[in-house]
């Protein structure tokens, strides 16, 4: 992103933060096989469905492919990449979460062509990609900011820009209205929903992706999950 926003910045800090310190955790009993809540398992499933949706717009055989895993977390759709034969960069703002990423990819994928990374997914540093990928690491941002996000990607990017947000729907409201996935103690900061049709008119119209196009796209609804997966492909 050549220009940073105010509002960018401030909710980067913010997610840092959460991750990082307050539901460190939770998030990592969330992305393992330990039993969580009732909510909380709504949750874990429609991570997983959105992450194989995700994981099937790729191609099946990723040998000789560069990815970013621009938002990484823990890890898992880094390592089901690198085990289709990806070379995959995988970033994350908090440094716990990435710690636990390396620890997990160590114990299933010794030897793995894996790099895992402490720092802002639209460092120009990680170089370019065959693919980028970023799965509800947008989704605390506003439709401007994921349009600039996005268009600073796409030029590091070569064959397919995939990303989640969360879509603006009266039962996303209804969702955030009554309750939270966490306890008041580590909530997440608020999601963002927006307008999916403004969002794609939006990046139609910025010059930076002009030479894209949108591709499929698959909304994932899974109790108090909800996300919405879109493809850009190069036109």
């Amino acid at each position: 992103m050549s220009m940073q926003s105010a509002s960018y910045q401030t909710r980067r800090q913010q997610i840092e933060t959460y991750f990082d310190r307050t539901a460190a955790e939770a998030w990592a009993r969330l992305t393992s096989d330990a039993k969580v809540s009732g909510i909380r398992a709504t949750v874990r499933a429609g991570r997983d469905e959105m992450r194989a949706t995700l994981l099937s717009w790729l191609p099946r055989d990723l040998s000789g492919r560069r990815i970013l895993d621009a938002g990484c977390g823990t890890g898992a759709l880094a390592m089901e990449a690198a085990e289709r034969g990806a070379e995959v960069v995988a970033v994350d703002i908090s440094p716990t979460l990435v710690g636990l990423a390396r620890e997990r990819a160590e114990e299933r994928l010794p030897g793995a062509r894996i790099t895992f990374s402490v720092g802002d997914m639209l460092d120009p540093a990680l170089g370019h990609f065959d693919h980028v990928v970023g799965m509800d690491s947008m989704i605390h941002y506003d439709a401007k900011d994921i349009t600039e996000m996005l268009a600073g990607l796409a030029q590091r990017c070569r064959t397919s820009l995939l990303f989640t947000f969360a879509p603006r729907t009266p039962a996303l409201a209804v969702m955030h209205a009554v309750g939270r996935v966490f306890p008041r103690g580590n909530r997440a900061p608020a999601i963002e929903p927006v307008s999916g049709e403004a969002l794609l008119s939006a990046l139609e119209d910025h010059e930076a992706l002009y030479a894209w196009r949108c591709g499929r796209s698959h909304r994932v609804v899974s109790g108090f999950y909800m996300s919405q997966a879109q493809e850009l492909l190069p036109r």
